[in-house]
């Protein structure tokens, strides 16, 4: 018997389609800082300099490659996953990503010489996967009860589930 995959709404499709794309460039990202570590000439450490804790790119290309890449990508298989634990701890790890991407960008804006118009991606990819699992649709196909379970009922006195 085969079956069938969920229907997905648009926003979750592209909240995954954008968690995908962070995870492969930042695990690409991360494994570029690290094999840069031995001869800095793509990432001079000087760049580091006015970073409080951070004298070299190990600690930036372990939270690139497996906080933002890894952990993306296994955000966007848990977004994936039919409505229950798994989805719900993905939509609060997507937001948390996104927040974290935004904050990521705006402290490569503050400490590091120039700009690129990668970081006005990455900060856009960062500002959208904050805020498209907010949207009706991506919350509804994330916390709807699956037909057949039952949703725990609150009591209207003391708020504990029963």
């Amino acid at each position: 018997m085969a079956t069938t995959a969920p229907h997905r709404p648009i926003s979750v499709m592209t909240t995954v389609g954008l968690l995908v794309f962070l995870g492969v460039s930042a695990v690409a990202g991360g494994v570029m800082l690290l094999v840069d570590i031995r001869d800095a000439s793509m990432f001079p450490v000087e760049w580091l300099d006015e970073l409080p804790l951070v004298d070299s790119w190990l600690v930036p290309g372990l939270v690139l490659g497996l906080g933002f890449g890894v952990g993306s990508l296994v955000v966007a298989y848990g977004m994936l996953a039919r409505p229950g634990p798994l989805a719900r701890l993905a939509w609060w790890a997507t937001i948390a990503l996104g927040v974290g991407q935004v904050a990521w960008i705006g402290l490569e804006l503050v400490y590091l010489p120039g700009w690129s118009w990668l970081q006005v991606i990455y900060g856009a990819t960062g500002l959208a996967l904050a805020l498209l699992p907010l949207l009706p649709s991506a919350r509804s196909a994330t916390f709807e009860v699956v037909a057949g379970e039952e949703r725990p009922q609150r009591d209207p006195v003391g708020g504990q589930r029963r």
